[in-house]
């Protein structure tokens, strides 16, 4: 959490660092043909909530310029590296987080520069061979901790975390970030029905609810709505909110009470959010890639706009 933020100023360092979010994954969608842009409108103002006013981080234990892949966690591998440490040490009584949806890296990479974290050049190691700052990102990338690859997992994997943290009696919660793509996978509502058996309140998930997937609209494709209401009947405390809306955001892990339930936030965000002409694409909004360079070329005017 930013301490130098006062109560009159964190909304608006909010709004700045999901600006800076939508700025640079516009960029490098313009550069490198292609990016998870409507990923990055309807989710700056919950990562950039997260990293300045929501969880309580201590500062980044690893370099600005993210180091060459070490190789996989072993006994023999001691130059292993995790991405965890770019959210600071793993103490007790700090938060940790989870992306579940970890096609979201780009955001979450450009999020990461945009509170310090990074330096801006990291980006220049986005998927290239070699480096940590993987398209998908796995447990070496900058900002993870687990490999979260299939949808549904990360949840899982939180969840037997937060379950250890509050065996041991950590005051640390376990912070996560899904997208409603992912309650339509049954490992999901597995570990929600685990959630509420073993009272995890020391969990906070937050959920991009964009309506968007890969195959075009989630109601299209599987509907998983009335999702509040199902949440609920799991045992969960639930909200909903605008997901660009800081102050609604903020409000429910700030007033969580330690009452068995773990809190899930579903946050109804805009794929397009501050990119209108994005809408031309709709309802295939998953993976921006141009088809002409007059494309690209519209895009550039757009970036010279924010």
């Amino acid at each position: 959490m930013s301490q130098h933020l006062t109560e009159t100023t964190w909304e608006e360092e909010i709004g700045r660092v999901a600006h800076g979010i939508r700025r640079r994954v516009l960029e490098y969608t313009i550069i490198n043909n292609g990016g998870y842009l409507s990923q990055a409108c309807s989710a700056a103002e919950i990562l950039a909530a997260l990293y300045t006013k929501i969880m309580n981080l201590g500062p980044s234990e690893a370099p600005l310029i993210p180091p060459l892949f070490s190789g996989v966690p072993s006994n023999r591998n001691k130059n292993y590296q995790t991405g965890a440490i770019y959210n600071g040490p793993n103490d007790p009584n700090l938060d940790r987080f989870f992306l579940s949806p970890t096609h979201y890296s780009l955001v979450l990479y450009a999020t990461l520069i945009e509170v310090g974290r990074l330096a801006p050049e990291a980006l220049n190691y986005f998927n290239k061979d070699g480096y940590t700052m993987e398209m998908i990102g796995a447990e070496h990338s900058p900002g993870m901790e687990v490999m979260t690859g299939s949808l549904a997992q990360g949840l899982s994997q939180a969840a037997g975390i937060a379950f250890a943290r509050k065996f041991r009696k950590d005051s640390g919660r376990v912070c996560v970030m899904m997208s409603d793509g992912e309650f339509q996978e049954g490992q999901t509502w597995e570990t929600f029905q685990t959630m509420a058996h073993y009272q995890l309140d020391n969990m906070i998930v937050y959920v991009d609810v964009n309506r968007q997937q890969c195959d075009g609209l989630v109601t299209e494709v599987m509907n998983i709505e009335p999702l509040a209401d199902k949440l609920i009947a799991f045992g969960a405390e639930v909200h909903q909110v605008d997901g660009h809306n800081p102050n609604a955001l903020v409000t429910p892990s700030l007033n969580k009470k330690s009452d068995g339930q773990p809190l899930v936030v579903l946050c109804y965000t805009d794929p397009c959010a501050k990119m209108e002409f994005l809408r031309k694409r709709a309802p295939k909004l998953h993976y921006i890639r141009f088809t002409n360079e007059q494309e690209r070329e519209e895009y550039n005017l757009e970036l010279q706009k924010f």
